[in-house]
């Protein structure tokens, strides 16, 4: 009897290995309700030390890897998340429902995984982690880890965003929470893709826009949202700008810029509309989705290939042309008053600098720093536009003797017309 169970167990030992990957938790959502009952532990004390404990100590010390790697990524703490409870009290009273319904939708998420994984054997496991952050980001990856900031990811039009900037009122308004399984299943696409990020804005917008592509398929959901609507409706218009503008770096008008543009991430749909297209083209469509997934978006010569491949643009593509096209576009920082850059000899009592540029400018502005870093950047401070918009006042803060050096970017700095500043380098020794 007992050779019989033996060779039962024997029979049945592989097919429970087979069934175990399936039973292997991927979604964790226990940081949201550790986030509530440390949030309702501060309202019972306006002690703001024993509040930071409250955070640190229900919420921090007990939460899940995907917590720290998210706090790391974001620079969140205790203190901060007591901060932002006082300084946002609708906003947080508003978004408590929503983020307990997070829990609803695992089933539906852990599906679309199981959906990838037949569309991508290849599919290497990674984690989604829901938790509740800082307000500085929706969701991001970090190596295996999808982290959710779901005090972002689930609030919608209805969320009471009054005591919020501009930005985040912008991205609720245009979130629905029919996306969230879609949202997160483009961050759980961005862990199969090749680590290193792309220079080209061309690069990039495929980057997003195959994360976007990928996630349709797996939820067999139809992405609505606001820019795949505006997209859909001035595809002619958007694909005829991105030609000129795809071989540049300059990603401001494309990504990334819902605090500066009316219509924002238009390139997640110039990235989806490019996946889409060369999806369509391929036989094997098991194959195309692995190219897509595969593609190394570092790789320029790729991704120019994938675009050709793709068959989107249909008349021939000549880099350097384009290239030149865009520049000709651009604006330019034409002087400067005083006119210091590349002299030896300014005053340390100078205070002020005004940069002209060659036409009037749109709303941002952006500088990094230069070669040599921190420790020479002179800006204390900007004054901002003059009334024509073609001249921009700096604040200084020299020392003798001392060397400084900045850049005036390309990332916000934009014409009126939408295009992006040519970068300009500036160096100059005070005597």
């Amino acid at each position: 009897m007992k050779y019989i169970y033996l060779i039962a167990f024997t029979f049945c030992f592989p097919l429970l290995i087979q069934a175990q990957p399936k039973k292997i938790k991927v979604v964790y959502t226990d940081d949201i309700d550790r986030f509530w009952k440390a949030y309702d532990s501060v309202a019972t004390t306006s002690d703001t030390t024993k509040q930071v404990e409250f955070i640190q100590q229900l919420y921090v010390d007990k939460g899940t890897p995907g917590l720290k790697a998210f706090m790391k990524a974001r620079d969140y703490d205790a203190k901060l998340w007591v901060t932002l409870i006082h300084k946002y009290p609708k906003f947080w009273k508003s978004i408590r429902s929503n983020t307990l319904t997070i829990k609803n939708q695992v089933p539906a998420i852990t599906r679309s995984i199981n959906n990838f994984r037949k569309l991508y054997p290849e599919m290497r496991p990674a984690k989604m982690y829901f938790t509740i952050g800082g307000l500085r980001s929706g969701g991001t990856t970090t190596n295996d880890m999808v982290l959710v900031g779901a005090e972002i990811a689930t609030a919608n039009e209805n969320t009471d965003a009054s005591e919020l900037g501009d930005w985040l009122m912008n991205v609720f308004k245009n979130q629905q929470a029919s996306n969230l399984v879609a949202l997160n299943i483009h961050e759980y696409v961005h862990t199969q893709q090749k680590a290193g990020e792309g220079r080209l804005l061309l690069a990039q917008t495929i980057t997003e826009g195959a994360a976007d592509f990928v996630a349709e398929l797996v939820t067999h959901q139809k992405n609505n949202n606001a820019y795949m609507i505006y997209g859909r409706a001035h595809e002619q218009e958007l694909k005829d700008k991105f030609l000129i503008e795809m071989f540049s770096t300059a990603t401001g008008n494309w990504l990334y810029n819902g605090s500066r543009s009316l219509h924002a991430d238009l390139g997640y749909f110039m990235g989806y509309v490019i996946c889409e297209a060369y999806y369509k083209r391929q036989a094997d469509k098991k194959e195309a989705i692995k190219k897509i997934i595969e593609l190394d978006y570092a790789n320029e010569q790729q991704v120019t290939d994938f675009l050709r491949e793709s068959g989107y643009y249909t008349e021939p593509i000549d880099k350097d042309v384009l290239l030149k096209k865009f520049e000709k576009l651009q604006p330019l920082v034409v002087s400067f008053t005083p006119d210091l850059n590349g002299k030896d000899d300014v005053s340390p009592a100078l205070t002020e600098l005004t940069i002209n540029f060659s036409e009037p400018m749109g709303q941002g502005y952006s500088f990094n720093f230069g070669e040599s870093g921190k420790e020479h950047f002179p800006l204390s401070g900007v004054a901002g536009f003059m009334e024509d918009r073609k001249s921009f006042k700096l604040k200084l803060s020299l020392k003798p003797g001392q060397t400084y050096d900045f850049v005036i970017t390309d990332r916000s700095f934009q014409s009126k017309a939408g295009y992006p500043l040519l970068p300009y380098k500036v160096h100059f020794k005070v005597k």
